[in-house]
């Protein structure tokens, strides 16, 4: 699931956000809850559109694709 995971947003959601100087990195698949935890970099951090970009954007892909996928949520370092 990882790979599929990884490979969605390498080729559906990186290119849009590493386009407005933005990117995205895998953290981790919690496959009991379908929580996926990602980390919104570049010209994300700080964004007021960042939410937005997450969950209308990253996290409504991932649904369509991957039914599994129920959430997706930004991780702070």
């Amino acid at each position: 699931m990882k790979e599929k995971i990884k490979k969605i947003l390498d080729e559906n959601i990186k290119p849009s956000l590493n386009a407005d100087g933005g990117d995205i990195e895998f953290v981790a698949w919690n496959e009991v809850d379908g929580i996926l935890s990602v980390r919104m970099m570049g010209a994300c951090v700080g964004c007021p559109m960042m939410q937005v970009t997450l969950k209308e954007g990253v996290e409504k892909t991932l649904k369509e694709k991957i039914p599994e996928v129920k959430e997706v949520i930004n991780v702070v370092e």
